[in-house]
């Protein structure tokens, strides 16, 4: 099999598995891909200042070096005005680019893309802010017992049916809550075939609030849910009465195994673009969630073929991106 080169996701799936203490091998048995690879990765793309290997901080090394490879002079100013109005919209450079190939429209590859943003950031630009990762601050998580979500009968992921992680058939959620600097939170709700998300207002994390907030936002399309997937969280200590309201199955994740809610973890960086960590959520009202909901709803993913989860979970016809 010929080489293919590390994608974006897959150094930020490196970062944070390594950010669990995981070996190199086990890392690259998760990917998929040899072990060499993922050793040549940490040696060249490893922070030279502290050794840290960070997924933005590769992706720009990565970045640098295929520019300094080959000549890059085609596109102008003007080239990018449309691009830079995408980009303000906190569209990634690859989604822009996969979306308009997908409409049909000549563009530059997504290299080219991010090249011209760190020209932009070295000349005092702003662009770099509206990437995904441009803000993400990481600290070190020190192993120390953790007591949460102790609840004696709740189903395990490993007897959930293995068909849900194909992602080949809608119906199959995941659940978890984003915190901010008060007790207030939004509650998550996403489909694991589409990416499509609901988003809920939480004044606490409790197990009640949170039990009817998530009846509330799936009971319209209870026909279009069969599984629920959570972590942990005491906040979903009532599952029983979600599988009753909705008549589904809850099932929990193994504590410390976040890549197995990915659809959870993508959402919720997502969702930190428009609600950094700090943020106060007490003010957040439901409305507020609702048109924050529909504008991730309408972001084109890579893994979707660059369509978006409005169109691929409604069969939507594809249409033209609005800046």
């Amino acid at each position: 099999m010929a080489y293919q080169q590390l994608v974006t996701e897959e150094r930020h799936k490196i970062a944070a598995m390594r950010s669990l203490y995981l070996g190199t091998r086990e890392i690259a048995r998760r990917l998929g891909r040899h072990r060499s690879t993922l050793y040549r990765e940490l040696k060249r793309n490893a922070s030279a200042h502290d050794g840290n290997y960070r997924a933005s901080h590769s992706v720009q090394k990565a970045s640098g070096r295929k520019s300094r490879s080959r000549r890059n002079g085609r596109f102008g100013a003007d080239d990018f005005v449309w691009i830079e109005s995408l980009i303000r919209l906190n569209l990634s450079p690859e989604q822009i680019v996969g979306r308009m190939r997908l409409e049909g429209t000549e563009v530059m590859s997504h290299e080219t893309i991010y090249r011209w943003i760190w020209k932009d950031k070295a000349a005092g630009g702003a662009l770099w802010i509206y990437l995904r990762g441009a803000r993400k601050q990481r600290r070190k998580r020190y192993g120390r017992y953790d007591s949460r979500g102790r609840l004696a009968g709740k189903k395990m992921i490993g007897s959930r049916p293995a068909s849900v992680e194909t992602r080949q058939r809608i119906g199959h959620w995941e659940i978890d809550t984003v915190h901010g600097k008060s007790t207030a939170c939004v509650l998550t709700v996403v489909e694991r075939r589409t990416g499509l998300v609901r988003l809920g207002a939480l004044r606490r994390a409790t197990k009640e609030l949170t039990t009817r907030r998530t009846i509330t936002l799936l009971g319209k399309e209870a026909h279009r849910v069969r599984t629920i997937t959570a972590d942990n969280g005491c906040e979903f200590h009532d599952y029983e009465k979600i599988e009753a309201g909705l008549k589904i199955d809850f099932y929990f994740a193994t504590p410390h195994h976040a890549w197995e809610r990915g659809s959870n973890e993508n959402t919720t960086g997502l969702l930190r673009q428009y609600l950094p960590k700090g943020t106060d959520l007490a003010g957040l009202t439901q409305p507020q969630c609702n048109r924050l909901a529909e504008i991730l709803n309408n972001r084109p993913r890579k893994r979707l073929g660059y369509r978006t989860p409005n169109e691929v979970y409604y069969s939507r016809p594809v249409v033209a991106l609005q800046s």
